[in-house]
């Protein structure tokens, strides 16, 4: 299973209860599910979560703890003050104007000593993209500015985390978002190499060979970085 955070290093324990903020597919929350954690995950897409929600359901039901999904917006969870003991936030922030305001309502539904993990894209990849074509940010839905981790991490301070550590993650997927924004991301997969690379990355995700390559990529051209932090008590 591809995850950006490491679940690990956000110590999630048997029992806590987690909130995935903009979780796709639900690969976070498969992923802390088989940790134990009790799962909730939200996103505005609605195709992505009616895909992913039935096998979520499935797999919560089968070890006896939840697991579901629902359609929502960072800027408005539907939950009470504390309910989460771990929150993952995985690639939105880019996406959104007001940044802060998502963290602080991230921080809301935190419990006091809670973990999160928020993941970006790194600099570096973003300005690779942005010289190689400029359909990455001016697609539908693309992103609309390139992070710095300091920035993110006074962010999240405004919003009452204290950043604790970092990580790199998916050093290759990097060159295969250089090949399809050098090729123009609207018809990028009408390329064969696009489509060759792709088929690399889905047997990487089985390759403990291609496993232990990433691990050497993510210190040289990572994608994405990934701040934990605690919330203040």
């Amino acid at each position: 299973m591809l995850l950006t955070v490491d679940l690990e290093r956000l110590d999630v324990q048997p029992g806590h209860r987690l909130l995935d903020a903009g979780c796709g597919e639900g690969r976070h929350c498969y992923g802390a599910l088989e940790r134990g954690a009790r799962v909730v995950g939200l996103d505005l897409d609605y195709p992505s979560l009616r895909a992913a929600v039935g096998g979520l359901r499935q797999r919560a039901k089968d070890k006896d703890s939840l697991g579901e999904m629902l359609q929502g917006n960072a800027f408005h969870l539907p939950f009470a003050d504390g309910s989460f003991d771990r929150v993952i936030c995985a690639e939105v922030m880019e996406h959104v104007h007001d940044y802060v305001g998502a963290a602080k309502e991230l921080a809301r539904v935190t419990r006091p000593n809670g973990r999160v993990a928020v993941t970006i894209p790194t600099a570096t990849s973003e300005h690779l993209y942005l010289r190689l074509g400029d359909h990455y940010f001016e697609s539908p839905g693309g992103h609309i500015r390139i992070f710095r981790p300091r920035q993110l991490a006074e962010g999240l301070a405004e919003a009452g985390f204290a950043t604790e550590g970092v990580g790199f993650a998916h050093g290759i997927h990097t060159p295969y978002w250089m090949l399809r924004s050098a090729v123009g991301l609207p018809d990028a997969d009408a390329f064969r190499l696009v489509r060759m690379y792709r088929w690399l990355l889905i047997r990487a995700t089985a390759s403990p060979f291609m496993a232990r390559l990433e691990k050497v990529l993510d210190y040289v051209c990572p994608k994405s970085l990934i701040l934990y932090a605690t919330k203040r008590a």
